[in-house]
């Protein structure tokens, strides 16, 4: 029996989130828990059982997946589960917005940009404080439960995949026709930039793992197919890496955003959003055999052969 899958409005671009309840082991659970909005709330109160609510398991703590937490902490005596890396950021998270400032300065972010986007990650709007009750799925999800934690960082560094029986929850990681924007990051266990391309493509071999299994996406209402998701994603990196690769080197990830996309200039997190496939796209020109080896592992490099070695040659 596969999990239900609970369709909830959200006021971002990215448009409806899906979370899911299970019956596990004879305890629900909910993966996921939509916005910080009162149609939100609304909602889980009236097609989830709250009073038998025991377990929330969090893919990654993007505000439209976690933004009830807190709520759901209140108003129920389940456990909140979180990504460790999602953990570290939350409770760390003055070290984190120092690290962040000074990474997006590297990459040419002017304190125009900085400014609301410092504010942004500092009032809670965007990632919610932590949890009174959070635990670590990695570390603290019961094994009665019978889920299959596995980390497939690309499109944040804390995104897990929930796996059980012929199906998984993937969040973000594999959504239908959409190209999931890599966030630039900060990795607070070595103070470092997090390298989300190479963790990318760490990932791609265990997504093709889930082959034959249901996928249940963070958004859309399904997907055709692993390996469709994986092409479409690789093709679309392809694509814009020919355009990048046209440009200087010397400019910035905020130099290309601000000439290409001009109007994201006032909107702090598009521009983020942007500069940051920039950057990955960049550090997929800088190693590209990484990619290709990933792909030739899982199968899927000869669908994409002729792209590659067009944007490697151009």
């Amino acid at each position: 029996m596969f999990p239900e899958q609970h369709t909830i409005n959200t006021p971002y671009a990215v448009g409806p989130v899906h979370c899911y309840t299970a019956e596990l082991n004879g305890e629900l659970v909910l993966f996921d828990t939509g916005p910080p909005s009162s149609a939100a709330k609304q909602y889980l109160v009236q097609h989830v059982e709250l009073k038998k609510l025991r377990h929330v398991i969090i893919t990654h703590c993007h505000i439209d997946h976690y933004g009830l937490v807190q709520w759901l902490e209140q108003e129920t005596d389940a456990t909140i589960y979180l990504p460790f890396r999602d953990y570290l950021r939350n409770s760390r998270h003055h070290e984190s917005l120092v690290l962040m400032t000074d990474l997006l300065a590297q990459f040419g972010f002017s304190a125009e940009i900085l400014g609301p986007f410092q504010r942004c990650l500092n009032n809670g709007s965007i990632f919610p404080p932590l949890p009174e009750r959070a635990k670590i799925i990695e570390e603290d999800l019961p094994k009665y439960l019978g889920l299959t934690a596995i980390s497939c960082a690309g499109h944040s560094q804390s995104d897990m995949v929930l796996m059980r029986d012929n199906w998984a929850i993937t969040g973000d990681v594999l959504l239908q026709g959409i190209f999931q924007t890599p966030l630039l990051d900060v990795d607070l266990l070595t103070g470092e930039r997090f390298r989300n391309y190479s963790a990318y493509c760490d990932s791609l071999i265990k997504l093709a793992s889930l082959r034959g299994k249901q996928v249940l996406p963070g958004h859309q209402y399904k997907i055709d197919g692993i390996d469709s998701c994986l092409q479409f994603y690789i093709e679309k990196l392809l694509d814009r890496a020919i355009k990048i690769k046209q440009l200087p080197l010397n400019m910035t990830a905020a130099e290309i955003v601000t000439k290409l996309f001009v109007t994201d200039t006032q909107n702090p997190f598009s521009f983020y959003f942007k500069a940051s496939g920039i950057v990955f796209i960049r550090d997929f020109l800088a190693q590209p055999e990484l990619l290709k080896s990933a792909l030739i592992t899982i199968g899927l490099f000869t669908e994409v052969a002729d792209k590659f070695e067009k944007v490697i040659n151009y």
